[in-house]
């Protein structure tokens, strides 16, 4: 049997038979440039991956800016929440300096010189421009004398007999006073409750 890939020694080599061969045509029946094939097929898959590669670095850049751009932005509220808290602070404790140094002026009175009525009006009216100036930041005082007992702004320390069913649960004294900033509760108000037992 004669191998096709053999030939004689003073014979050149024969070339394929390039036209019988079954990648000779494409699937429409046009004859293939089998010689340059792998060339010719190379190059559109060449073209569509640097296409692809392009495509992915501009994702990727897009990403790289929209993850910079965020960062920025969180950076950019945290600071700005720490300075409306920092002016926040400013403004009421700049409410409280006269205040302030009115208590200082009554603190460093010579007792010799000065009636002690004189001292506790003084104190009286610096209370009275504190309470204003808390006031004036949303502070609300919570005093419930005579008010029904409510355990979400106030605290029981003792109970007391009521003396009718209608004083049942009635805040009969005060203890400390409570305090309410914007709605927020800073300190329940301690009190002593009244109780029917009849």
């Amino acid at each position: 049997m004669k191998n096709y890939n053999e030939h004689s020694a003073g014979e050149p080599p024969s070339e394929p038979d390039v036209l019988n061969s079954p990648d000779a045509f494409a699937p429409g029946g046009e004859p293939r440039d089998v010689a340059n094939g792998v060339e010719a097929e190379s190059e559109p898959v060449d073209a569509a991956v640097e296409a692809l590669r392009r495509e992915l670095d501009a994702q990727n850049d897009k990403y790289l800016r929209l993850a910079a751009e965020y960062d920025n932005y969180r950076r950019r509220t945290q600071r700005e929440q720490k300075e409306l808290a920092v002016r926040a602070q400013a403004d009421l404790l700049r409410n409280l300096l006269d205040a302030l140094d009115d208590l200082d002026r009554f603190a460093h009175v010579d007792p010799d010189t000065v009636n002690p009525r004189t001292v506790l009006e003084g104190v009286e009216m610096v209370e009275k421009k504190l309470a204003k100036s808390l006031a004036a930041a949303g502070l609300e005082v919570v005093n419930p004398l005579d008010q029904p007992f409510d355990p979400a702004l106030h605290e029981a320390m003792a109970t007391e007999p009521a003396l009718g069913p209608e004083d049942d649960s009635l805040v009969a004294r005060v203890y400390q006073l409570g305090y309410v900033l914007n709605g927020l509760l800073l300190r329940p108000a301690r009190v002593v409750v009244r109780q029917w037992n009849g």
